[in-house]
């Protein structure tokens, strides 16, 4: 049985002028009208999925139509959603409310364009690096290099250079704004906290490195007197350089003043009161990490750097806050330079800063505090030095553990429990250390070192059996003891060439750090001493 039912197929005759269908009739067409209605969604519902849509439209159905060479429905479109209307006096009923439209209006109507049927064309983008002038492509503008010339009275051309346009989402911009007023403000040092870990672990914010380049240059130079503002900055420096997605390369120019400004800077926020020492050690080891990590990129980063420190260092026009900073900038980059640049000039720096040391000739509190600190500088950056120097030693051999007997004649050395070898003893031995006793041949045994120790062959030892000669075991176990005995030999003068050698390397490599060593126990007296490990320091002093 269909589910469409006859009465169905009378409204439809009805509705195109037959009047008088049968029942009968109608009854045998409603089967035909299901299948054709079934092929016809099954062709839609192709059509939609072949169009990777989930929902059937109209045109889908236009489309099965148009595959069964059955002209389209007019008047159904999928433009919009349809508008459903309640039936006057009937609670569930609704109904499409479709406009009107007047039949005259539709013919005298201008007719809309026709649309463009999908071709393809193709056309040349570039020809050998050159773009051509065709309709397809973009119109080609002159290059501009950003530079506007204009005329002087004097007719000499004048070069302005116009500002280059920077286009920002609106996301980074909230995001520069919050970054820089959090630092300006410091008024949430949690968030600040937050904030920096931002700029240390997210990408996408390599549009704001100019910006931030700028607003740190910016405030360094008028913030000198802001003690936390200028260490707040130095933060955010330091996060930009851990941040693996941002390429700070190009700004590295416009970031060094600032950063050397708050490592020697005359003054960094209240002397009194900000402890300025803290910024500068800081200072000091985020320059060593901008040299260690962009020192290949940009050859002359540390020279140039270095060349500024030691100005400063060697000034003495400089206050002792620069002298600090600057001791701290050379000595963060590596006990190399601090013994190639602060080391040959640490005499003479000593001899002038004597007398700032001492209470009778200074008395100042606060300068007198400043040089002990740039003198606590000049010996851990020393110590530094020496240690490094020393910690390339091989182990140094411990002497073998012997007692000491003190005689009216001499000092004899002897190895403790040390017992006279005789014949008893080496027969109680196991059968690897017999040596004499197994065997046509004797021991004599000489006065040496156990390393350097003499074995003689001595004539056929008489037996109380003549007959009885030695056994073919205890001719090879006599062998293979012998041959351990000079396995054992070589073996001990080989360690011992070798001790020798490299003691006698050491000392002939290392002369120079002894009398470093030397010369800065002289300078720093017992000071020096924590720095130097204890074997060293007994072989040097």
């Amino acid at each position: 049985m269909s589910i469409v039912p006859k009465e169905n197929i009378e409204v439809i005759s009805q509705s195109i002028g037959i009047n008088n269908l049968s029942p009968d009739v109608a009854l045998a067409l409603a089967p035909d009208v299901e299948y054709r209605l079934r092929e016809i969604m099954q062709e839609a519902i192709k059509c939609m999925r072949h169009s990777r849509r989930t929902k059937l439209t109209a045109d889908d159905v236009d489309g099965a139509l148009n595959l069964r060479n059955v002209e389209p429905l007019y008047g159904f479109v999928s433009g919009g959603p349809l508008r459903f209307k309640k039936a006057v006096g009937h609670r569930d009923l609704f109904y499409i409310d479709d406009k009107d439209v007047d039949f005259k209006d539709v013919i005298e109507a201008p007719l809309p364009k026709a649309p463009l049927d999908t071709g393809l064309v193709c056309h040349w983008l570039a020809i050998e690096g050159v773009q051509p002038a065709i309709p397809e492509n973009a119109p080609v503008e002159a290059p501009s290099d950003g530079k506007k010339y204009e005329q002087k009275g004097d007719g000499l051309p004048v070069e302005l250079k116009l500002p280059v346009k920077h286009v920002l989402s609106r996301e980074l911009q909230l995001y520069f704004d919050k970054i820089t007023e959090l630092v300006v403000s410091r008024s949430d040092v949690i968030l600040l906290k937050k904030a920096l870990l931002s700029l240390a672990t997210d990408s996408g914010l390599h549009p704001l490195v100019p910006y931030f380049t700028c607003f740190i240059a910016d405030e360094v130079s008028r913030g000198l007197s802001d003690y936390p503002l200028l260490f707040a900055l130095m933060r955010v420096v330091h996060s930009l350089l851990q941040n693996p997605h941002i390429h700070v390369e190009p700004y590295l120019h416009q970031l060094m003043p600032s950063v050397v400004t708050c490592l020697v800077a005359k003054r960094l926020g209240n002397r009194f009161a900000d402890n300025h020492w803290e910024l500068r050690d800081f200072t000091a080891n985020l320059v060593a990490s901008i040299c260690k990590r962009f020192g290949h990129v940009y050859n002359t980063l540390q020279s140039r750097l270095t060349k500024t420190l030691v100005n400063a260092f060697l000034d003495p026009k400089r206050t002792l806050t620069q002298h600090y900073g600057a001791i701290q900038g050379l000595a963060a980059l590596g006990p190399s330079v601090v013994r190639l640049l602060i080391l040959p000039n640490l005499e003479s720096y000593l001899r002038l800063l004597e007398p700032e040391l001492l209470l009778e000739k200074q008395k100042n509190e606060m300068k007198r505090h400043e040089a002990w600190r740039v003198y606590g500088a000049l010996l851990s950056a020393a110590g530094q030095c020496i240690y490094d120097r020393l910690k390339i030693f091989p182990t140094l051999p411990s002497p073998v553990p012997r007692s000491l007997w003190k005689t009216n004649e001499r000092l004899v050395l002897t190895t403790p429990n040390k017992r006279k070898r005789s014949v008893e003893l080496m027969e109680q031995q196991p059968p690897l250390k017999k040596i004499a006793t197994d065997g046509p041949t004797g021991l004599l045994v000489t006065n040496s070192s156990p390393s350097q120790m003499q074995v003689e062959t001595a004539g056929p030892a008489s037996s109380g059996d003549t007959n009885i000669g030695p056994s073919s075991s205890s001719r090879s176990l006599s062998n293979e003891s012998i041959s351990n005995s000079r396995g054992r030999k070589d073996g001990a003068d080989a360690q011992s060439l070798k001790k020798s050698a490299v003691l006698n390397q050491v000392w002939k490599d290392e002369l120079n750090s002894g009398k470093l060593l030397v010369s800065l126990f002289q300078l720093f007296g017992e000071d020096i001493l924590p720095f130097i490990p204890a074997p060293e320091m007994s072989l040097f002093l």
